[in-house]
């Protein structure tokens, strides 16, 4: 009797152990993970190549950053926004997993690689799952998650990050397609040198690797402007990066007075 009430309760152990994590636990583990320094948005990794492509325009290749860039010697770059719509990420045509990409914009991280101030949202998909989060970041601290902005495939978002002072600003998403908006106000150690102004699709860093990267079809930043100390810019003038592995790009850009197109192919 008394094995037979031990046996009982070892399986009941053992079940409990094999359950898998409710949707609230997996969620909680994630941000635990991002809190830890998983997810990390850093500075452009430049290739020492570049590519004419028509006219005057050279397209500059990264391992990381796909968009348009904008370098001023004079750091003078004091607010950046854009507006896109949530893709549905696919995993590339050859592989299964866990992919991921990221869309956001920013200051600095591109000439100027100790500070970063910036705001996106993540695209993932695992298991044929699709999941998205929105955060904020202040490079080299790592990135966190805004809670209270659900966002879906279709929505469309409005990204802003404002600097008030080299090492003070903030971050704001807009979900057009829902009415909510989240800011953060930030500060940091760590001094923005203003001068780059960036819109961008990344291969992002968790636990210290890029992520595989996912087809995220195409994002289209619209309104897309970068404020500087005598007035405002659009996108037509900066650089154009696109994200170059192994030998492969895997990104076409193109900019307008006001866009930023970036397309996976």
């Amino acid at each position: 009797m008394f094995a037979s009430a031990l046996l009982s309760i070892a399986l009941l152990a053992t079940t409990a152990f094999a359950a898998p994590p409710s949707r609230g636990a997996r969620m909680e583990s994630r941000l635990s993970r991002r809190r830890e320094g998983a997810h990390l948005s850093g500075p452009s990794q430049r290739l020492e190549e570049s590519n004419l492509i028509g006219g005057n325009t050279y397209t500059n290749y990264s391992s990381n950053w796909a968009g348009a860039v904008y370098d001023s010697a004079a750091g003078t770059y004091k607010s950046v926004t854009g507006t896109f719509v949530v893709p549905t990420p696919k995993a590339p045509s050859s592989g299964s997993g866990c992919y991921s990409a990221a869309a956001w914009v920013g200051i600095d991280g591109d000439t100027c690689g100790t500070a970063i101030l910036q705001t996106g949202v993540d695209f993932t998909i695992s298991s044929g799952k699709v999941s998205y989060d929105a955060w904020y970041e202040w490079y080299p601290d790592y990135a966190y998650d805004f809670s209270g902005i659900p966002i879906s495939a279709g929505d469309t978002i409005k990204l802003t990050v404002t600097a008030t002072s080299t090492k003070a600003g903030s971050a704001v998403i807009e979900n057009v397609s829902t009415g909510k908006t989240v800011t953060k106000s930030l500060t940091s150690s760590a001094a923005l040198c203003e001068k780059n102004a960036e819109w961008i699709v990344e291969d992002f860093d968790e636990n210290n690797s890029q992520v595989p990267f996912a087809n995220f079809g195409t994002v289209a930043f619209t309104g897309a402007s970068a404020t500087t100390g005598s007035g405002s810019v659009g996108p037509s003038g900066a650089t154009i990066l696109d994200i170059k592995q192994s030998g492969t790009v895997l990104t076409s850009v193109s900019t307008g007075s006001s866009s930023v197109t970036i397309s996976y192919v």
